[in-house]
């Protein structure tokens, strides 16, 4: 019991001194408000220049709190949270942008790779397919598709990657390990083949994962892990 009424009280604390710090930022003066957002944005570039993280994102929280209707220094924390790999706090901050912008490009992908980092597959899916409804980008619905392979949503997985294959583009690649020190790039329409296979395979329809398989390698004869996905199939 204590322990409730203690987070209830601290809940009432922050909500007060948010109320209270947003009333003092409404009082501002103008003038003055520039000359603090002109001094954080500089501090901002300078800590950035330093690699000093930690100074950076405090002088884009001094931003944020004066600006509160600003999403620009919303979307800039997060994508300083993700690329100093604090995954989780770059997926929440991008998160509470997508509330007020659902179509931030920037935070979509920052919320979608985040949380796919985390494990959180189930979470990113619907940003890797924002993504893709946006811009028509394939490497997102390719994302995509691979999400719902490995949540066994096996029928929305074969329905991307079919779109896949046909819409793909002659240059555009994949990335795959082929080693621990090497990747090979091969091209997204046999990385499509693949994952078709192995949706197949998954589903014990070994015929059918074979002629997938088979259709990648005419197309990336070199591609290490369909041929390891090929050997399976017999």
């Amino acid at each position: 019991m204590k322990r409730v009424l203690f987070m209830l009280l601290m809940a009432f604390c922050a909500s007060t001194t948010i109320a209270q710090t947003a009333d003092s930022v409404a009082r501002l003066d103008p003038k003055l408000k520039k000359t603090l957002n002109n001094s954080d944005q500089a501090a901002y570039q300078l800590a950035l220049r330093y690699n000093d993280i930690a100074a950076a994102k405090t002088f884009l929280y001094n931003l944020i709190i004066r600006n509160p209707d600003d999403l620009r220094y919303v979307e800039l924390l997060g994508t300083v949270y993700y690329e100093a790999g604090q995954a989780m706090s770059a997926a929440l901050v991008s998160m509470d942008v997508l509330q007020i912008n659902d179509k931030s490009v920037t935070s979509l992908e920052i919320a979608a790779y985040s949380l796919e980092q985390v494990g959180a597959l189930e979470k990113s899916l619907p940003y890797f397919e924002s993504l893709y409804l946006l811009g028509g980008d394939n490497f997102s619905l390719y994302k995509s598709a691979f999400i719902q392979y490995s949540l066994k949503k096996y029928q929305e997985a074969m329905n991307s990657v079919n779109m896949l294959v046909k819409n793909a583009k002659p240059d555009e690649k994949v990335g795959f390990p082929k080693s621990q020190t090497e990747n090979q790039e091969v091209s997204m329409k046999a990385a499509a083949l693949n994952l078709k296979g192995m949706i197949y395979l998954d589903q014990g329809s070994k015929v059918e994962a074979k002629a997938a398989f088979e259709e990648a390698l005419s197309l990336d004869p070199d591609f290490g892990l369909v041929k390891e996905n090929l050997a399976k199939t017999n």
